[in-house]
């Protein structure tokens, strides 16, 4: 059994600088880079599709190629009009939960390249002014950015280059505790895109010979409903990794590594998913097998596209996802541990 402890700073690291690029569904251009050094840093081989999803190569004993999914994409905004006085109102990407965000940080992109901080605020912002501070709805409707630029103007706002459409990025705030507590936005899903890197450093560092070749796709539009809708041909079977949820009637925690036996799309595929249970008991991991009905996936995406692949489903425990989530470091470890024990099995 790996030594994980060995291996947590460089998690840690790697979390940390996946958190602090942006990267909302359908803006790569800042990740992927990120995404690329770290995993040739391993001796992995790096390609991009036209889509711009990241495919990570793993060469096994074998050609036989499996797969493993995890997406970088994010929750956000996008500039959806800009009033007379300057005010910005936005329409969300993905679903980030519009309560959690007034007063949250935030930053908006112009299509050249300039960025402006800003605040989500609710149109009813000051308690010392309206009656309705407290009990006005948290939605697009009701919700604007506050930008940190001095204007009061749409053609004072106009001038600075933002215009509709551009990308809003949320602050992830992300916090490890010395209790190995991880805090921040976007746990889901850069957690598991940062247990699929330190697979592929584990396996680096270790000397690891697996018995098949692994791609890992790091995908970009998984928020939206299409991720993996596209994977490459010479894969026999696909495990996604992402979020496991926490919650009523489910057995999950952070703590733990959660094995999702159907979610909103139908149930995973049936022996993969009981080849993972029986890899989690043998190697004594902690971890939860659930149901989550309110919930799809990259597998998913892969299956409505048509796909002749099974597929299954993993991830560390999550608390409150899509707002401000949280793990444990414990929940981390056993799925880094669920994914070598799966990769190295035949």
């Amino acid at each position: 059994m790996i030594d994980f402890k060995k291996y947590e700073e460089y998690y840690k690291n790697t979390l940390y600088t996946l958190m602090n690029t942006p990267s909302p569904s359908g803006y790569y251009h800042e990740v992927m880079p990120v995404v690329k050094k770290l995993c040739e840093a391993e001796g992995c081989g790096f390609e991009m599709t036209r889509k711009g999803c990241g495919i990570i190569t793993v060469k096994g004993e074998d050609d036989t190629v499996i797969g493993c999914a995890a997406h970088c994409d994010t929750l956000g905004a996008m500039v959806r009009h800009i009033a007379d006085n300057g005010d910005i109102t936005f329409t969300r990407v993905g679903g980030p939960m519009l309560n959690t965000l007034d007063g949250e940080y935030c930053t908006v992109l112009t299509r050249d390249g300039r960025k402006y901080t800003g605040t989500f605020l609710s149109c009813s912002p000051a308690a010392h002014v309206y009656g309705d501070a407290d009990s006005r709805r948290r939605d697009e409707e009701n919700m604007y950015v506050r930008l940190d630029e001095v204007c009061g103007s749409a053609e004072d706002i106009e001038k600075l280059g933002i215009e509709n459409g551009n990308y809003i990025f949320i602050d992830p705030k992300t916090e490890f505790t010395p209790s190995g507590f991880i805090k921040s936005r976007f746990i889901d899903d850069k957690a598991s895109v940062a247990c699929l890197l330190t697979a592929a450093h584990i396996i680096n560092e270790e000397k690891i010979k697996l018995p098949h070749t692994v791609k890992m796709i790091i995908t970009i539009y998984e928020e939206v409903g299409h991720g993996a809708s596209w994977v490459p041909s010479d894969i026999t079977e696909m495990l996604g990794v992402d979020m496991g949820c926490i919650g009523k009637d489910l057995a999950c925690d952070e703590y733990k590594v959660s094995i999702c036996a159907k979610d909103s799309s139908g149930p995973y595929d049936y022996t993969m998913t009981n080849k993972l249970v029986s890899l989690a008991k043998e190697n004594g991991l902690d971890y939860a097998v659930d149901i989550y009905p309110y919930y799809g996936s990259d597998v998913g995406a892969m299956y409505r596209s048509g796909y002749d692949i099974p597929g299954a489903l993993i991830g560390t425990g999550v608390h409150a996802s899509h707002g401000m989530e949280r793990t444990h470091m414990n929940g981390i470890k056993n799925t880094v541990l669920l994914i070598l024990s799966y990769l190295l099995s035949k």
